[in-house]
């Protein structure tokens, strides 16, 4: 019997079909910080007859580091958004903590998602070890069930690309780093990993992955949802989190107890962040259910801890 690797399509799951806009490219090292002050310095870059000799790239990559600056929201509409300004014009221009690529990948894939691959990657096929069959195969399901039909190349090129950009290589499947896996600064996360019949899953905890990226994540999750009670503090259930679509536990693929550390070590009194903040979120049970809960904005929470986070990290 074939193994379903769908979930019921979920209702504003916020991924846009948007296939192979990458020119075969995943994002390499420097890309995302040379197209982003590009376009603060000039929105119609990407445009100009003379964008390659401008960016010194060829014409294709022009086309993918425009791509990607506007999936992982650096950029709309060429020009810069205030995440772009957040992450490479203060926290971390030259992209040197981990952390930064853990909040592109979170960006990447929160809604609207112009990755579709990714976003069914990540979101609906939960299947840890599996071949790039079995993702192919996901992505033509899905695509079906939107009622699309996608050509299979266009599939092969984004499933190629995803694979590449984050499939880590392991001891056994190749005896040294490939050169797309030097070139591209995601495949540092293990969040995919190439083994000898196919690839599995990085899940649980993530050495690399800050606590207070995880719980930002949750907030911006909550901010982003349809609960508008929340949108002031209140609580939201660990389950949510782990497994509702677009959810940090997904986008992340931590375990319940990865996720539960994380908000116990934000919510801690040492914590890093500012003291009068602590208080303002907790991970608490009750009736066998366990819980985050906040007060005040979720993305004002999210953003001070990030901004914590970073002052106390790089030294800004």
């Amino acid at each position: 019997m074939k193994q379903q690797v769908l979930l019921d399509l979920p209702q504003g799951a916020g991924a846009s079909l948007a296939f192979a806009r990458h020119e075969t490219f995943h994002p390499r090292y420097g890309w995302l910080k040379k197209g982003f002050e590009a376009a603060k310095k000039d929105p119609q870059i990407f445009l100009r007859e003379d964008a390659p000799v401008r960016l010194g790239v060829g014409k294709n990559m022009v086309r993918s580091i425009r791509y990607w600056c506007e999936a992982f929201k650096l950029t709309e509409g060429d020009r810069p958004t205030d995440f772009g300004h957040k992450l490479l014009g203060q926290w971390d221009p030259y992209l040197e903590d981990p952390a930064s690529l853990w909040l592109l990948h979170w960006h990447l894939l929160r809604p609207p998602c112009v990755a579709t691959a990714w976003w069914v990657a990540f979101n609906q096929f939960r299947q840890v070890e599996f071949t790039a069959e079995d993702l192919l195969r996901a992505l033509e399901d899905y695509c079906a069930q939107m009622g699309k039909r996608v050509a299979t190349g266009s599939l092969h090129k984004d499933l190629t690309c995803l694979l590449r950009m984050y499939g880590a290589q392991s001891g056994k499947a190749k005896a040294g780093p490939t050169e797309d896996s030097l070139d591209c600064p995601f495949a540092e996360l293990g969040l995919i990993r190439a083994e000898e019949k196919g690839y599995r899953f990085g899940t649980g905890l993530k050495v690399n992955l800050p606590p207070e990226v995880v719980v930002a994540a949750c907030l911006q999750f909550v901010a982003g949802g349809p609960d508008e009670e929340l949108k002031g503090g209140g609580t939201v259930s660990l389950s949510r989190l782990l497994y509702e679509v677009n959810s940090p536990g997904l986008v992340f693929k931590l375990s319940e107890s990865a996720l539960s550390e994380a908000i116990e070590r934000v919510a801690a009194p040492k914590a890093r962040w500012r003291e009068q903040k602590r208080a303002e979120i907790r991970l608490s049970e009750s009736a066998g259910l366990i819980q985050m809960s906040f007060v005040g904005s979720p993305e004002v929470l999210a953003e001070n801890l990030l901004d914590s986070y970073y002052a106390s990290s790089l030294g800004a």
